[in-house]
């Protein structure tokens, strides 16, 4: 992925989505050879709660009747304004409001409902503010089954190895970037952890979290300061 702008303003890919898979229960993904960024993989997922109703996180092309069949969709949440994807098209479908952050940029059509850092949105999600690939960008937190972190477009995991930085040229703060990761491993249990680019991690994820931290050559540790 090295050298391929994965913040594009263009709402959605073309490739649509046939089914969804479970990553645990409670908590399903789709995923798209994504054309606007050169044919990375991009990921969606939606959160059936307890009383099953379905909240979308960031969600992509798919064929709705892969959604029908988890529940009753109500609830649509960006993490991003240029995570907006396929919203529109399935508030529409689904009569859904859309969620988005205070102050997102890019969006194509207004949101319903805007957030803001420490607030609950739908499906028992809860919201950080963690700025650095955009400034109004927000990881989601689920702590239950087990305690998930939806962590956007922070880190990428394009491949089996440590997940890493998008390169800095696409961020809009990269420095922040990576006091935003350190903040979530200092205040969050992270049990799985959910990308927007790439696989989840279900087991050892804040270790691997702090892995990429330590890995990292272009901000390391003592280069970069507190947000």
């Amino acid at each position: 992925m090295d050298g391929v702008p994965i913040f594009p303003h263009m709402s959605q890919p073309k490739e649509r989505a046939e089914r969804v898979e479970q990553v645990i229960p409670g908590l399903y993904r789709w995923s798209v050879q994504d054309d606007r960024i050169g044919g990375v993989s991009s990921e969606a997922y939606a959160v059936v709660a307890e009383d099953g109703a379905v909240t979308l996180i960031d969600p992509l092309p798919i064929k709705e009747e892969a959604l029908r069949e988890l529940g009753p969709v109500e609830a649509i949440v960006l993490t991003a304004g240029n995570h907006q994807r396929a919203a529109w098209h399935l508030r529409k479908v689904f009569g859904a409001p859309v969620w988005a952050p205070q102050q997102a940029y890019g969006l194509e059509d207004n949101a319903d409902v805007t957030y803001g850092a420490g607030d609950t949105l739908p499906g028992g999600l809860v919201a950080y503010h963690t700025p650095g690939p955009a400034i109004a960008m927000y990881t989601l937190w689920l702590e239950r089954p087990r305690s998930v972190v939806f962590l956007s477009d922070l880190l990428t995991h394009d491949e089996a190895g440590t997940p890493r930085f998008v390169d800095s040229q696409y961020q809009d703060d990269p420095a922040r970037t990576r006091s935003s990761v350190r903040r979530i491993l200092e205040h969050l249990p992270i049990e799985v952890v959910c990308f927007a680019h790439g696989d989840p991690l279900l087991h050892d994820a804040a270790s691997v979290l702090r892995r990429a931290l330590d890995e990292d050559t272009e901000f390391p540790l003592e280069a970069t300061e507190p947000a």
